[in-house]
């Protein structure tokens, strides 16, 4: 655990909430939370559970304020919720003895086609067009969320991206699609977060006061994509996207030197 330093608790508060007011709209906050952890000194495994702590507050506060302004499908999101934490859980745990960059070169891959779809199809989101799901695409859904769950316990980085990308798939519009997302989001950094405890790889100290931070970043954040819509929630997917995929394609292009 770290001593108490206040220039620590300025770089955690500040880019904390950076991070989150990010994250509360299409993720991608842990390509900011994460390095910021790890620049004041906090150990790789302790950063990566300490951030799970600050992010479960944040994630919940943006899924709280999506729910309110009526963006999230709760029947939906109440059966995949379980599913989600349970995954997230099992990915944590496979984390403790299988070597994450395993996966880096298919994240960049699937990230990068994710970007392309989403640009080329001009229209996509703008309306939703989901009303219900038939047997298939009801166990494709819950698959492919339950594989994401699955993916954050275990790597992380871009969780938000792909589950918004899944139900844009689906047929939810932007703003929906955000906010059920975060609740999703919320389901599997729990999951996580929980295994990380069992490990004793949270600093308490530092992650309260991130997550108070991140509470702030996530409300403003939400707030600000309800308020301008679809087309900002788009934008800010594409260029959180294309930062994923170089940050991931840098991380990778080092781990082979």
């Amino acid at each position: 655990m770290l001593e108490w330093d206040i220039s620590i608790v300025i770089i955690i508060v500040l880019l904390g909430f950076l991070a989150a007011f990010i994250d509360a709209v299409v993720g991608g906050g842990g390509l900011i939370s994460i390095p910021a952890l790890l620049a004041v000194g906090m150990p790789p495994s302790m950063a990566l559970g300490t951030n799970k702590l600050a992010s479960a507050f944040g994630s919940m506060t943006s899924a709280f304020r999506f729910l309110r302004s009526g963006n999230v499908d709760l029947k939906i999101v109440g059966k995949l919720f379980p599913i989600v934490f349970i995954m997230a859980m099992g990915g944590a745990s496979i984390a403790t003895f299988l070597p994450s960059q395993l996966l880096k070169p298919v994240v960049i891959v699937v990230l990068t086609v994710v970007m392309i779809y989403t640009i080329m199809k001009k229209d996509w989101g703008n309306v939703r067009t989901f009303t219900t799901l038939t047997l298939p695409k009801a166990i494709l859904f819950t698959s492919l969320m339950g594989l994401i769950g699955l993916y954050d316990g275990f790597l992380g980085g871009g969780t938000g991206s792909f589950m918004l990308f899944i139900l844009l798939m689906f047929g939810f519009d932007f703003l929906g699609a955000a906010g059920n997302a975060k609740v999703l989001n919320f389901a599997s950094n729990l999951g996580a977060l929980i295994l990380f405890i069992f490990l004793d790889q949270v600093d308490y100290f530092y992650g309260f006061i991130m997550a108070a931070s991140m509470i702030c970043g996530s409300y403003i954040g939400a707030m600000f994509a309800i308020k301008k819509g679809v087309g900002y929630v788009k934008a800010l997917f594409i260029i959180v996207t294309a930062i994923l995929i170089l940050k991931n394609t840098y991380d990778y292009i080092m781990q082979i030197m």
